[in-house]
């Protein structure tokens, strides 16, 4: 299985979290007939369109790399606090807004996300910081990290149109005022 982030209502009535209907992600279903719209993108517009869900797994390093956190998706910080796996709208105001900045600083690179266009991206980012040096010493070991055995690095293959509708997701959640629940 894998790690699923459901839109729910915030907060909790009683034990458990009621799912957002899916009424309230139908329009993203437009997004699959935008012409040249890549098959991975549509496939999660589409998903969100009919279900308020997110399938998380694929894009949880990626996630965490950008956010700089771990287990970001999976709620873990908020697990550990209230027992309960879930992003608060400000949580998923926070990731929607750390996606959306590096989607926006991504295009002048192109459209496709790879492992090294992220890379590449970040330090452009960090270079310019007040702690620079310090940063990009941080980011080199989360680079690091996130290499195989082999010294491999992930074969991420996303696109600035996919990582938007998912940054559009956590948006939506957080101007409404849901909540996400990370079912794993």
């Amino acid at each position: 299985m894998g790690l699923d982030n459901v839109a729910v209502h915030w907060p909790r009535t009683g034990r458990f979290y009621d799912p957002v209907a899916p009424a309230e992600f139908v329009d993203f279903g437009e997004i699959v007939d935008v012409p040249r719209i890549s098959a991975p993108t549509a496939a999660l517009a589409e998903l969100i369109a009919k279900t308020g869900t997110v399938r998380a797994t694929a894009y949880t390093e990626l996630v965490d790399l950008l956010l700089g956190l771990e287990g970001v998706l999976y709620a873990t910080d908020a697990a550990a606090e209230d027992e309960d796996p879930v992003i608060d709208p400000d949580g998923c105001a926070w990731i929607a807004g750390g996606i959306e900045r590096f989607v926006t600083s991504h295009r002048e690179y192109g459209d496709a996300v790879t492992f090294e266009s992220v890379s590449v991206v970040l330090r452009a980012l960090l270079g310019d910081g007040r702690l620079a040096e310090q940063q990009l010493r941080w980011l080199e070991s989360r680079l690091d990290a996130l290499r195989d055995e082999s010294g491999d690095p992930p074969q991420w293959n996303f696109t600035c149109a996919e990582l938007g509708v998912l940054a559009a997701f956590y948006r939506r959640c957080a101007e409404r005022g849901f909540a996400v629940y990370a079912d794993a």
